[in-house]
């Protein structure tokens, strides 16, 4: 069997979705790469999670092919490789339908950044990409799903790693990280800051985003040059 302790790591990360309460019967899906070898593992679309196994996991390469695996891949696999051959440091992509997150996708708009929580992990507002067009999606609706994600970095001059995550538009969120265990983490981190700022802005709907500085302080002393957040 391929990739065994890729499998294995994202296997674990699958399992940590409905753990953390990311994902309501198969509404979701983790993968990771081997930048090596340019292989992708990724979770069988429709599977339970009560059913899935590591050797369940099906592999595919940057072709969209499957290389090992007796099930089909996830129904978003094109999207995930899309990011993949985009964002060259992204070593791990979920994909939920974790509620927050989808009523900002649904809502249309970015998710803005009020406060230190949010500046933790996400250096700016978690974007909403634009809605693909009818053509788009009768062209090839998971892989334009990847195309949109990637103009929406372009065109807002964002770092894939500095600002993990994004909410589509009519859809729900994408995240990533280093890894599949940190894209997890950061899935996890998008939800909360998805409810933290719905909350926000029902007690009062014209709260102004947090200062620069106060999100540099954040991002920076977790992310930056001179981190000292946590242990050595």
């Amino acid at each position: 069997m391929m990739l065994e302790k890729l499998r294995e790591e994202v296997y674990k990360a699958n399992m940590e979705l409905p753990k953390r309460g990311l994902v309501t019967y198969t509404w979701g899906n983790v993968s990771g790469i081997d930048r090596e070898k340019n292989l992708v593992v990724i979770k069988p679309s429709g599977v339970e999670y009560e059913e899935l196994t590591p050797e369940k996991l099906v592999i595919v390469d940057l072709d969209n092919k499957i290389v090992e695996g007796n099930l089909n891949p996830s129904s978003d696999t094109k999207t995930h490789v899309e990011l993949y051959k985009a964002f060259p440091k992204v070593g791990g992509i979920v994909h939920t339908h974790s509620s927050h997150a989808v009523a900002w996708a649904q809502a249309g708009k970015d998710i803005p950044a009020f406060g230190t929580t949010h500046a933790d992990y996400f250096y700016g507002r978690v974007p909403c990409s634009r809605s693909l067009t009818a053509q788009e999606v009768e062209e090839d609706y998971e892989l334009n799903t990847g195309k949109v994600i990637i103009e929406t970095f372009k065109e807002r001059n964002l770092e894939a790693l500095a600002v993990p995550g994004i909410v589509c538009r009519n859809h729900g969120p994408f995240s990533w990280g280093k890894d599949a265990a940190q894209a997890v983490y950061h899935a996890v981190v998008l939800e909360e800051v998805a409810k933290m700022a719905m909350y926000t802005i029902t007690i009062d709907p014209n709260t102004p985003e947090a200062p620069q500085y106060i999100f540099d302080k954040h991002y920076m002393r977790k992310h930056g040059p001179n981190a000292y957040y946590g242990q050595k």
